[in-house]
């Protein structure tokens, strides 16, 4: 694991899975501006790295990301409005061509819950905690989470969800959609890094990427739209070399071997 033991975000790789850790455990992983411009820094990074073919997000100690740091909201109120601009969009998370799954370890709360839907997929432990917090706060559905929210667990739900603020345990998480994957008993980041690095060996990081941007671009289309879309890619995608690599690779009976993303500054599409 890189960085020094006061570092608010860890990296550790682990074979084409870079693990990144909210690091202010005595904080329950509260939010700071000096930890999201190092988290956003470690997925920019690895949005070029051939090395890294997907990106856990988890947090050290008893907590996820209990939100924005209270003591800094404190102040808030008195700075200006040019002070509070934000140097990078708060949805970097939504941008990265990678998959990127959470392992919701303790308690996601306001900001915190909304960086764990940012995530693609999310697991979680039996610890695992959800809540909007927002309203308890004074304050009104933040980041995206009146959009994310109602398409994963329906208008009804987010609505009761966003007006009390209670708070979900891990059962009923999984029932209702926040997480994917409940993971009784071990470590949830361990059962998270597995299920990732099988994504690395075994699909195309070109296909996941275009599958991404489907999932987004057809997320409020019809479905006429998304059919016109998808068979405009998947004439794309039979002249690319990742389709003759997957057949092959199936007939022969073998691991695929697929090629890195492009960086984002090159010509190729993806």
């Amino acid at each position: 694991m890189t960085g020094a033991p006061g570092e608010l975000v860890l990296a550790e790789h682990r074979g084409p899975v870079l693990v990144l850790t909210f690091n202010r455990p005595a904080k329950l992983n509260a939010w700071t501006d000096e930890l999201e411009d190092r988290y956003f820094t470690l997925l920019d990074a690895a949005e070029d790295d051939p090395d890294v073919r997907a990106v856990v997000v988890t947090g050290a100690g008893r907590g996820f990301c209990a939100g924005a740091d209270l003591q800094r909201l404190q102040a808030l109120g008195e700075v200006s409005e040019a002070d509070r601009a934000r140097r990078r969009p708060r949805d970097v998370p939504l941008t990265l061509r990678k998959p990127l799954i959470g392992a919701v370890n303790g308690v996601a709360a306001g900001l915190g819950m909304v960086e764990a839907l940012y995530c693609d997929i999310r697991f979680g432990s039996p610890s695992a905690r959800f809540t909007t917090a927002f309203a308890q706060r004074g304050l009104i559905a933040e980041y995206g989470i009146s959009w994310l929210l109602p398409r994963l667990v329906g208008r009804s739900r987010a609505t009761d969800l966003l007006l009390s603020s209670r708070m979900v345990d891990a059962e009923e998480a999984l029932r209702i959609g926040l997480l994917d994957h409940l993971v009784p008993t071990g470590s949830v980041v361990d059962a998270a890094v597995a299920y990732a690095a099988d994504l690395a060996m075994r699909c195309s990081p070109a296909s996941m990427a275009t599958i991404k941007s489907q999932l987004q671009g057809d997320a409020d289309g019809t479905y006429a739209d998304s059919v016109t879309r998808a068979e405009g890619l998947m004439l794309q995608a039979f002249r690319g070399a990742d389709f003759v690599e997957g057949v092959a690779s199936h007939l022969d009976k073998r691991p695929p071997s697929f090629p890195s993303l492009p960086v984002r500054s090159s010509d190729v599409p993806v």
